[in-house]
C-alpha cells in the first residue's frame, strides 16, 4: 500500500467519526506527521492535488453522494418490487443493477470526501509550517 492509499484510508477512518471538519482534520494532522515524512506528504499533495476535479459530476457527487445515488436506490426497490409481484426475472435485474450503481455511487463520493479532507489536511500542514510562530 502506498503512503497516498494509506493516507486517504487514514482520512476514511476519521469521516467514520461524528464530529467537526476541524477535529477531524486535527486528528489527521497528527496522525500524518507522525507516520509520513515531511517529502513524502508534499508529493501525496501533489498526486492529489491533480487527481481531484473542482467542477463537475466529481464535485456533485462528493458534495451529495446520497442525493445522487437515491434515484438508483428507488430503482433497485421497483425492480424488486415489479420481479416479486409480476413474477419477472427482468425486475430481480434492475433491482440488481440498481443497487450496485448506487451502492458505487456513494463509495464513490465517500472516497472523494475523504480525499478533499486529507487534501485540506495537508494544505492546513504547509500553511502551519509556513506561518511563523
Amino acid at each position: 500500500m502506498s503512503q497516498l492509499e494509506h493516507m486517504i484510508k487514514m482520512a476514511e477512518d476519521e469521516l467514520t467519526e461524528y464530529s467537526t471538519d476541524a477535529r477531524k482534520m486535527e486528528k489527521l494532522r497528527r496522525k500524518i506527521g507522525l507516520a509520513i515524512p515531511r517529502e513524502e506528504q508534499k508529493r501525496c499533495r501533489e498526486t492529489l492535488t491533480a487527481q481531484m476535479a473542482s467542477s463537475g459530476l466529481p464535485k456533485i457527487v462528493e458534495q451529495q453522494r446520497q442525493t445522487v445515488a437515491l434515484p438508483f436506490w428507488g430503482i433497485a426497490g421497483l425492480g424488486l418490487l415489479g420481479g416479486i409481484s409480476l413474477a419477472q426475472w427482468i425486475g430481480y435485474i434492475i433491482a440488481i443493477a440498481g443497487t450496485i450503481t448506487a451502492y458505487r455511487l456513494q463509495k464513490w463520493g465517500w472516497e472523494l470526501q475523504a480525499k478533499r479532507l486529507l487534501l485540506q489536511t495537508l494544505d492546513d500542514i504547509e500553511a502551519r509550517i509556513a506561518q511563523p510562530k
